[in-house]
């Protein structure tokens, strides 16, 4: 006879019940909409036509178009990662080692951004990046030729980093502000370097954050549209550009979700990917 779980377990699953039900509403049905919908046929009255086909998923698959574009949206999505890694760390780790009476100033400084909309900042940049913008009118003032800053991935990196870095910083933060100061003062004590304690103390015990702010900033970024439409003007295309091209302009809600789809289980996949190469290090400082 199989036992009778406990109550606290019962507690539990009751407790988790509305996150469930959230996760299920929110995130299992969107999907599997979009499963549903890319193995639809086409129409031009409807969002879709009766009964189901592969068409529209091995189109997607052996088109060296939207292969590209995926490829493309990856790498770009990739770029601005390790750019905000790159950018993010030293900010947490200064912001985790700042004196209190300024941590909430730069704090806020951190957070400042995404008080503004991305459309805004994306405008902000064009005037920024623009062939007479202001970067290209310091460089035309001291006599240096202007740069291609805009309707490439340049600019469109440059934006990812601005509207994402925050992401990246958060994680990280409340990964080095847990770590326990008295580790890294013992291993002065035996004689460890600076550089040694941050490599062998800091950094591995900061990985769990770095794990998770990439893995977000990446997400958001190969699934950013406002930020490669404005900026990249049709110099740069991406799978979410492609996606409401097919939606909008075309109608084809189910190709449109076909290529949705694979932008989704590629970056799954990618991000599966990278939690595989540092779970080993997480495993070793757990």
């Amino acid at each position: 006879m199989k036992a009778r779980p406990a109550p606290a377990v019962r507690l539990a699953w009751l407790l988790a019940v509305p996150s469930l039900m959230l996760v299920g509403t929110f995130v299992l049905l969107p999907y599997l909409n979009i499963v549903m919908m890319s193995l639809r046929t086409p129409s031009t009255t409807a969002p879709y036509g009766p009964g189901f086909t592969l068409d529209n998923v091995i189109r997607v698959l052996t088109d060296p178009l939207y292969r590209s574009v995926l490829i493309n949206t990856l790498r770009v999505g990739a770029i601005a990662t390790f750019a905000c890694l790159i950018l993010g760390f030293p900010i947490a780790y200064h912001l985790a080692r700042v004196h209190p009476r300024w941590r909430t100033l730069l704090y806020a400084a951190v957070l400042l951004p995404l008080f503004t909309g991305v459309v805004i900042r994306s405008f902000g940049w064009i005037i920024i990046l623009a062939k007479n913008g202001l970067i290209n009118q310091a460089l035309a003032f001291v006599g240096i030729p202007p740069l291609a800053l805009m309707y490439n991935e340049i600019g469109v990196t440059i934006g990812l980093v601005h509207v994402f870095l925050p992401m990246m910083v958060l994680p990280i933060l409340s990964s080095i502000e847990a770590i326990d100061p008295r580790l890294g003062e013992a291993a002065r004590t035996l004689g460890a370097s600076r550089l040694q304690v941050f490599m062998r103390i800091d950094l591995p015990l900061a990985m769990p954050g770095i794990q998770a702010g990439s893995i977000l900033v990446f997400v958001l970024a190969c699934s950013s549209f406002v930020i490669p439409t404005l900026i990249g003007a049709g110099g740069v295309t991406t799978t979410p550009i492609l996606v409401m091209q097919q939606l909008v302009n075309s109608f084809l809600w189910p190709f449109g979700a076909a290529l949705g789809l694979s932008l989704a289980v590629a970056m799954f996949a990618a991000a599966g990917f990278f939690v595989v190469l540092t779970r080993r290090t997480i495993a070793r400082v757990k």
